[in-house]
């Protein structure tokens, strides 16, 4: 093993080198990402010293210490001058404390709400500079989005517009696809994919002439199938491939456009329980007689039982949404893709690269004891549990809800 050690400490040699540039440039941060590329480094080293010859260990852990690095830094930041910015949905959470940090950074700051009395309304007047202007929009509505294309325009004649933060959305239900209306799918996709086209490409002249930035935040449920939130998840999964065209139409012209997927964050919509209470009695008094009796009242009940519980491994901090917000906005290349939040490599990596039965039992593993629809517990007059009964739905914990 002896004879192996000089790859090791060249590589290492090579990967501190690296690291010591960086952190001069100001371009890396001491941190728990460090620390961990840096725990995964080493356990490479340990493979590489047992499993391949001392060049290819020398290569693999050098290029593997590099090509971590390189995606910790940070990429240079831009001034921030006179650059203005839309946010959407800045009533509450991202939107609203997106607006918060960027007037404070010096941006011009274009919010949209959907109530200029909310409290949001109320605080963003009170704490920020006299150059944030609140706008009211419902995505819903055209001659909303037509208004606050022309206010963005006539108020950019000099500066310009640098970047739309495609941040408003909305999830109304909790429930297996069978269980959602036509409506729900439809008003998701309303707020979701299609006001958010209608006003980004009504804004898309102004974002050309500036070569600015498209931010949009997404949701893991956009890419994963997590039960009960189909008619979000599918709004969300359409608005995710129409940012990937933009991306690739509006290149040539220097937009750079990039999505941001959260994992689950303490937003005042997810901690809205009476809201989510409100929205099962909906669902229950309007689900017709045959459903009732196949699924059964106490399984919606369980449903949602189990997402609310599931909420309690959001995260409070909105800070990385936040931050990913700032450098997409303010990189000279930022990033196509941002998974802010605890977790999201873990369940990317478990989503992309495991069997589906291993994804689905992970998925199935943040809910508290998952229940079969009445019809299928063989007379059983309670919830039962999906892990006795054999199979049956898989329900996941939900991601932000916008």
């Amino acid at each position: 093993m002896e004879r192996w050690s000089w790859p090791s400490g060249g590589a290492w040699l090579l990967v501190a080198a690296r690291a010591l540039l960086q952190l001069l440039r100001s371009d890396l941060r001491l941190g728990r990402p460090l620390l961990a590329v840096l725990a995964l480094l080493a356990a490479l080293d340990w493979l590489c010293q047992r499993l391949l010859p001392p060049p290819a260990a020398l290569a693999v852990l050098a290029a593997a210490g590099w090509v971590a690095l390189s995606r910790l830094a940070r990429s240079p930041r831009l001034p921030v001058a006179t650059r203005v910015v839309l946010i959407t949905g800045c009533d509450t959470g991202f939107g609203k404390e997106a607006a918060k940090k960027l007037d404070a950074m010096g941006f011009m700051v274009l919010a949209t709400v959907l109530d200029l009395d909310s409290s949001g309304s109320l605080e963003l007047r009170a704490c920020c500079s006299s150059r944030l202007k609140l706008l009211q929009l419902d995505l819903t509505k055209p001659e909303d989005i037509s208004r606050v294309l022309e206010f963005t325009k006539a108020h950019t004649i000099n500066s310009g517009l640098w970047g739309l933060v495609n941040n408003a959305g909305t999830n109304n239900v909790v429930a297996n696809v069978e269980l959602s209306s036509e409506a729900t799918f439809r008003h998701c996709m309303e707020v979701n994919f299609f006001g958010t086209l209608e006003l980004t490409r009504g804004l898309l002249p102004l974002l050309r002439r500036s070569s600015g930035r498209i931010v949009t935040l997404g949701s893991p449920a956009g890419d994963m199938p997590f039960p009960g939130l189909a008619a979000y998840g599918t709004s969300k999964a359409a608005m995710g491939l129409l940012m990937d065209s933009f991306s690739c139409e509006l290149l040539p012209w220097g937009v750079k456009v990039s999505t941001i997927k959260p994992s689950c964050f303490k937003t005042e919509s997810v901690l809205n329980v009476d809201y989510w209470e409100e929205r099962k009695q909906l669902l229950l008094a309007t689900m017709s007689q045959e459903l009732l009796q196949d699924y059964g009242e106490d399984y919606v009940e369980h449903l949602h039982k189990a997402f609310l519980q599931s909420l309690s491994l959001a995260v409070a901090d909105l800070s990385p949404v936040i931050d990913a917000i700032t450098d997409a906005l303010l990189a000279a290349q930022p990033r196509h893709r941002y998974y802010p939040g605890p977790g999201m490599g873990v369940m990317y990596f478990i989503h992309y690269y495991l069997p589906e039965a291993l994804r689905r039992r992970f998925l199935q593993s943040f809910f508290n004891n998952p229940c079969l629809p009445r019809a299928l517990r063989s007379g059983q007059p309670g919830p039962t549990p999906v892990q006795e009964a054999g199979q049956g739905p898989d329900l996941s914990p939900t991601p932000r809800v916008a």
